[in-house]
């Protein structure tokens, strides 16, 4: 009961929060998401994760082997997708990238941070910078057919997430007014995100909804069990574990369909592999949090 209790008080801010942005959309109030998603992720979520990285108490080696063990998940995950879409003669260009690469940023940073407080935010801001740096160089190539490795180095997050990192590892520190900017620039990033992923959904236009809770079924499984071997096998620290579970086992993100739509692969499939997933993410969670807590 307590427990069950705990989880309640961790999902309902992101429920809650989704939800106002759903509700705003649906009511036909204007709400510009490819705006809101183009300033967090260009200028807040990179301020979160600089000041993320640079005020952390995690020793560096912790965070390293958190590095290690996100990219071994994503690469184990998307060998094992490859797998089963082969086999059901499925697209690899269309479901693919949506399969490996969840919601990490709109639904995994807020659900780090209100399950498992700072610590657990600053792992899971490590696993957020692995799945944003594969995504845009091997998500992208999967999806478009074609792409470079130094794309990524055209996103902010992967500068933010270098710098942070240098100025952890050497113990370097800005003034107090500067860091504060950063701060109050990176804290509307959770809550904007949250709303946004709301507002985002109201647009989908999904199709094949029983292929999608079949693929969305299947990437809930595979999302869980590798990252959850994988962190067992390389020993991480509870929290690390647990953050790292809960980022892999997000839900397909919106970003996903708007790549699709963006390089011609079948956005509608996609679309409803966004509403389904999230969808059954509702229940899923609570039974994830259950097993990492």
């Amino acid at each position: 009961m307590l427990l069950a209790l705990e989880v309640l008080q961790i999902i309902a801010p992101v429920i809650l929060l989704a939800g106002v942005g759903f509700a705003w959309a649906a009511l036909g109030f204007e709400y510009k998401v490819q705006f809101v998603t183009r300033l967090t992720m260009n200028l807040s979520v990179p301020a979160l994760i600089f000041t993320a990285l640079v005020k952390t108490e995690i020793d560096p080696e912790a965070l390293k082997i958190t590095a290690l063990a996100a990219a071994a998940a994503y690469i184990g995950v998307a060998l094992v997708s490859a797998v089963a879409l082969k086999l059901g003669r499925l697209s690899q260009r269309t479901f693919l990238p949506p399969l490996v690469f969840g919601n990490t940023g709109n639904l995994g940073l807020p659900l780090a941070f209100f399950a498992f407080g700072q610590a657990g935010f600053d792992y899971a801001v490590v696993v957020f910078a692995v799945m944003a740096f594969l995504s845009f160089t091997l998500g992208v190539w999967l999806v478009s057919g074609h792409g470079s490795p130094l794309s990524a180095l055209k996103q902010p997050i992967v500068w933010a997430t270098v710098l942070g990192s240098v100025f952890l590892t050497k113990g370097w520190e800005l003034p107090e007014w500067s860091m504060n900017t950063l701060e109050l620039l990176g804290q509307i990033a959770i809550p904007l995100m949250l709303i946004t992923l709301g507002a985002a959904i109201t647009r989908l236009k999904p199709a094949s909804l029983g292929r999608a809770f079949g693929l969305s079924t299947l990437k809930l499984v595979i999302c869980v069990a590798v990252p959850a071997a994988i962190g067992l096998w390389l020993g991480l620290p509870e929290v690390a574990f647990a953050a790292l579970v809960v980022q892999v086992a997000t839900p397909v993100a919106v970003t996903s369909y708007m790549l699709a739509e963006k390089y011609g692969a079948d956005a509608a499939e996609v679309a409803g592999l966004v509403v389904v997933s999230t969808l059954l993410s509702v229940l899923a969670i609570p039974l994830i949090l259950a097993f990492v807590l």
